[in-house]
């Protein structure tokens, strides 16, 4: 028996006059996933990806491991080809899936002919299969609302495929085939979904990441690696680049309030990861903030944010609460990485905070003369509440354009 893989198309079958290019896209994603397992012929006809390996004792386990986490395909099955004879398909799918059906009591057998020139139509090929297959195991009982197993057999230009119940891919688009991102990669639970979820979405992506030793170690940033290469089976191919961030982290946590600490701070990463992006062709940057998880994504810190820099931000996960984050995170097998206990520059906020706990002249100085410019008068008095989140709320969101300005114009 010649046993294949098949890859059907979803979302991809449903495109216009570019869909070539998404089939190609496609095919050559599969090629490169199987260059490793053993040489394979790959094509696409009648809306299905076919895998057909040119060599003998190739690992089919290991090949159908490697394509079933390809973005594109809705769904994929490993089938048996054979010549598109009635005898002959039912002494095949007994070879072949025979042993399948030990240990069950119901089944059905589904039939497509997509070649309508063969002489039995789908209906008949149903009932006389599941009469063969009856016979070889009379303790099985035929259920077609809710069979425990399938058995599917494809009438196709090239052959009669046989096989059973289809395995669920990962559906959406091939990736590359809808540009390029920089995802910004923290070492948290929430980065690396928002990084699948892009891919699934067609896009090729790279990573950046901020490290701030000596506050972060290097088993964080060996953390960070860990991760992009866990996903790598969903994103292919990628590049990490890790910032030195401890300068910037340091000269924000010695010249602005407590406050805007965060906002500021991740405003200079968005500058700084704008610029690698250009660098590097990338057409936006994606983040994995989800709406009110923090005080620093709200809709107005986003908004802040986001005015740093003039790419498009892509947030999949800005409207996905922090169960079902996880629970994509489990299934991507990113989750046991993710909470391991290693602080980056993201985490070590408070530290930072806490590294200060009187506020310096100029930092003073500082945030009074904004207050006094925005017409609120100079703060006086106790300067050790500079955490007045009600007085500041007033002014932030129509001074923060300016304070980038007075905190790296000189």
């Amino acid at each position: 028996m010649r046993e294949i893989i098949m890859g059907y198309q979803g979302e991809m079958s449903l495109k216009g006059l570019n869909r070539n290019q998404f089939e190609s896209a496609m095919m050559k994603i599969l090629r490169y996933r199987l260059k490793t397992v053993g040489r394979f012929k790959v094509y696409c006809t009648q809306s299905t990806f076919y895998m057909e390996p040119e060599e003998e004792d190739i690992d089919m386990d290991l090949a159908f491991d490697r394509v079933r986490t390809v973005f594109g395909l809705a769904a994929l099955s490993r089938a048996v080809v054979c010549e598109k004879d009635f005898d002959t398909i039912c002494q095949t799918a007994e070879d072949y899936l025979g042993e399948s059906l030990h240990g069950i009591r119901t089944f059905k057998v589904e039939a497509r002919r997509s070649d309508k020139t063969y002489p039995m139509t789908s209906p008949e090929l149903m009932r006389e299969l599941g009469a063969y297959l009856l016979g070889k195991h009379n303790y099985l009982k035929v259920d077609v609302h809710n069979p425990q197993f399938k058995v599917i057999v494809e009438i196709r230009d090239y052959g009669a495929y046989i096989h059973g119940p289809k395995i669920p891919g990962e559906g959406g688009l091939p990736v590359g085939t809808s540009g390029r991102a920089l995802n910004m990669l923290s070492g948290g639970i929430d980065s690396p979904v928002a990084a699948y979820r892009m891919a699934k979405r067609g896009l090729a992506l790279d990573h950046i990441h901020f490290a701030s030793p000596p506050y972060t170690s290097e088993r964080a940033k060996l953390k960070v690696k860990a991760l992009a290469q866990k996903i790598t089976p969903y994103t292919g191919s990628t590049n990490l680049f890790v910032v030195p961030y401890t300068r910037p982290q340091e000269y924000i946590r010695d010249n602005a309030p407590d406050v805007l600490f965060t906002v500021l701070m991740r405003r200079s990463m968005m500058r700084i990861a704008n610029s690698i992006a250009q660098k590097q062709g990338s057409e936006a940057l994606i983040t994995g903030e989800s709406l009110a998880q923090v005080a620093s994504q709200t809709v107005k810190a986003l908004q802040c944010t986001d005015a740093a820099q003039d790419l498009p931000i892509l947030r999949p996960l800005i409207g996905i609460d922090k169960v079902e984050i996880i629970h994509t995170s489990r299934r991507i097998g990113t989750y046991e990485t993710s909470i391991l206990p290693f602080e980056d520059c993201c985490t070590v906020i408070d530290s930072f905070v806490l590294a200060r706990a009187v506020p310096s002249e100029r930092r003073r100085n500082g945030l009074d003369a904004l207050l006094e410019w925005y017409g609120l008068g100079a703060r006086g008095g106790h300067h050790d509440a500079y955490g007045d989140a009600a007085l500041l709320s007033r002014v932030f969101f129509e001074l923060w354009w300016d304070l980038d300005e007075w905190l790296y114009g000189e």
